[in-house]
């Protein structure tokens, strides 16, 4: 049995995984320390060169070349003589799925053209979440890549990209990933989605990627075979046992999930990251991992900017404060306080995690001014304090959405909010979403107001696709209504194929609903162009509760003049008197319509100007943006 010689001299980007060497040949290296020995065991055109052994290492690595492997080559490797063998841990690629042999891909094949890019920074961008297999019909990178400049020509700037890990099955959302450096083999190679990458830096838009750290799938989970201390049994989880990040062995593991976040920004270009559920990311460091990850990546980006977005139900908000303030480095957090009094707003029902919110015009307006409505007080859902202090945070790290792939589906027909809601109070807060100086995101399909529902999907085998059905039912059953015995039939069979199929978008809807995709487009227009609306600066806004559902919100622009946004989300309102100073109008000037959901190009019955002698009439179920228009006779009029 041939013996691999000491890799040390080798040429590696990262530590671990099969790497082609310049010389030709591929460099092994993985981490079992309770393995004896590993050896690389070869299959398709190689499955006659002989298993190669590696030599042991310092911390439990294990490591050897073999000089007849090739790009393309497929292996496994076998902890100890005779026992069934296993992908790679740090596989490039899965071309059979998590149960398959891995494939030895050559990171520079791809020819880039994005040299350019300089990459993005948090402020002026606009987010739009994506689910590769539900896109386009196809459900693939290269059929994804027809429509990015269409997405560019809306006003969107980022993709946010959900998991793509390699999980098992023919379709799911990605959040069981088990293969973390594996692209998934059913939306293309890894070469496609670098092509998908290269040809979004051409339209302009920024890709970022969602990633998995806090927990890995049921099925195709071969971590524990190479080492238990991939995992903390000191410390449960949703979905089991956290991950090993601060326990016995943990600093190979931390180099694992340190190396997989800089591989996804050094080999695909990506423009940075969203780390779900952090929440469950327990670490104890002295350094924690996120503020360690926050460095790596940055570093790893050298000249380019990105971003790294973070999903945190307790909403830390230490996740975005700088590490010389005790803070991780990140860059924003996802705002579910927003979307919990958009949808109570939009809906009318306030129950299971809704159960803290009103839906009022104090909520929106405190939103806009501070981010996370909760920030220590009492959350009686929780029977506990939801939320630290925030008020010093810049709009721009709250990430706020009214829609989006986890609360879409958590309903009883994966129905969106413009389903769901009357449509004039849907394109209020549209308006208040895409104006507001958060940082606005979109979810796939939401700009022309797609009717194609969100589902739960995933594909499982047989008895554990049972549990995953069971437990999405006991899940949903939070929420009064849900639980109810008529409605257990309603939610669609997660391992059904055609509760995936329904959840693709039909882009003929950015016809037949084109007055939806025109207010879209020219909201974020407005945005973009406006330069009181581009700035997100803390303070910059203002405003105040003038009706039982009706609020106003002053955008303070210093020599740009200052712009009013009005939002009813109910009948018509007449406020008069009027005793609101935000509704003043400068010195020598007037309010001037310039923007109304109303309008007909979007469906609309049109808008009288709202400031009058009459005093303030607002139409019901609407948003009028007006602007500060100087008076040349310097009559205030």
């Amino acid at each position: 049995m041939p013996t691999a010689p000491l890799s040390q001299t080798s040429k590696r980007t990262f530590p671990i995984g099969a790497e082609l060497q310049g010389s030709g040949g591929v460099d092994f290296r993985v981490w079992s320390p309770s393995a004896k020995q590993v050896r690389v065991v070869f299959e398709g055109q190689n499955e006659n060169v002989p298993p190669l052994t590696l030599l042991p290492q310092d911390f439990g690595y294990h490591s050897g070349y073999a000089a007849s492997a090739k790009a393309g080559s497929l292996y496994r490797f076998e902890l100890d003589e005779g026992a069934a063998p296993y992908p790679d841990p740090a596989s490039r690629f899965q071309p059979d799925g998590p149960h398959g042999p891995s494939e030895v891909i050559d990171p520079e094949s791809f020819d880039w053209t994005d040299a350019k890019w300089r990459g993005v920074k948090i402020e002026g961008q606009i987010l739009y979440e994506m689910h590769i297999g539900t896109f386009t019909p196809e459900g693939t990178w290269q059929a994804a890549i027809r429509e990015l400049k269409e997405l560019a020509q809306v006003g969107v700037t980022v993709l946010e990209i959900m998991p793509i890990a390699d999980f098992p099955g023919r379709f799911g959302w990605g959040y069981d990933g088990v293969d973390l450096f594996a692209p998934t083999w059913l939306y293309g190679r890894p070469d496609d989605f670098k092509a998908f990458v290269n040809e979004a830096h051409a339209a302009g838009l920024g890709v970022i990627l969602d990633v998995v750290y806090n927990h890995l799938g049921p099925d195709g989970n071969f971590l524990p075979s190479f080492s238990p201390d991939y995992f903390n049994p000191n410390i449960k989880t949703d979905w089991g046992n956290a991950i090993n990040f601060d326990g016995t062995n943990c600093e190979p593991v931390r180099e694992f999930y340190l190396t997989n976040a800089v591989y996804w920004v050094k080999e695909f270009h990506l423009d940075g990251l969203r780390l779900d559920a952090t929440q469950d990311i327990h670490d104890t460091s002295p350094t924690n991992l996120l503020e360690e990850l926050s460095k790596r990546t940055r570093e790893a980006a050298k000249d380019r900017d990105i971003i790294l977005i973070a999903e945190n139900e307790p909403q830390d908000t230490r996740l975005v404060r700088a590490p010389s303030a005790k803070g991780f480095g990140l860059d924003a957090l996802w705002n579910d306080d927003f979307h919990h009094s958009a949808i109570v707003a939009l809906t009318g029902r306030n129950e299971a995690y809704y159960s803290d919110y009103n839906g009022a015009p104090q909520e929106f307006v405190s939103a806009i001014k501070y981010g996370y409505l909760y920030q220590g007080q009492w959350y009686a859902w929780q029977k506990g304090r939801r939320g630290t202090f925030g008020l010093d945070i810049q709009p721009a790290s709250f990430v706020a959405f009214i829609q989006n792939h986890d609360q879409v589906a958590n309903t009883a027909r994966g129905e969106r909010p413009n389903i769901l809601a009357p449509r004039g109070k849907y394109k209020a807060l549209t308006a208040l979403l895409l104006l507001a100086p958060s940082t606005p995101m979109l979810f796939q399909g939401q700009e022309f107001g797609a009717t194609t529902p969100f589902l739960y999907f995933c594909d499982h085998r047989n008895e554990l696709s049972k549990m995953v059905r069971e437990g999405r039912s006991t899940f949903l059953a939070q929420f009064r209504s849900l639980a109810l015995p008529e409605m257990q039939k309603v939610f669609g069979d997660p391992g059904n194929p055609s509760t995936f199929e329904a959840s693709k978008l039909n882009f003929s809807e950015r016809q037949t609903n084109s007055a939806m995709y025109a207010l879209h487009k020219d909201l974020l227009a407005l945005r973009r162009k406006d330069p009181v609306f581009q700035q997100q600066r803390k303070g910059a806004v203002d405003g105040a509760v003038i009706g039982h559902s009706a609020f106003v919100l002053r955008f303070f622009g210093g020599d740009n003049g200052d712009r009013l946004l009005l939002i009813n989300l109910d009948r018509d309102l007449h406020f008069n008197p009027a005793p609101e100073p935000l509704l003043a109008p400068l010195p020598n000037h007037r309010w001037t319509v310039i923007w109304s959901s109303e309008h007909p190009d979007y469906g609309g019955y049109g808008t009288y100007p709202p400031d009058s002698n009459d005093n303030w009439r607002i139409s019901g179920y609407s948003a009028v943006v007006l602007w500060s228009e100087k008076l040349d006779n310097g009559d205030n009029a």
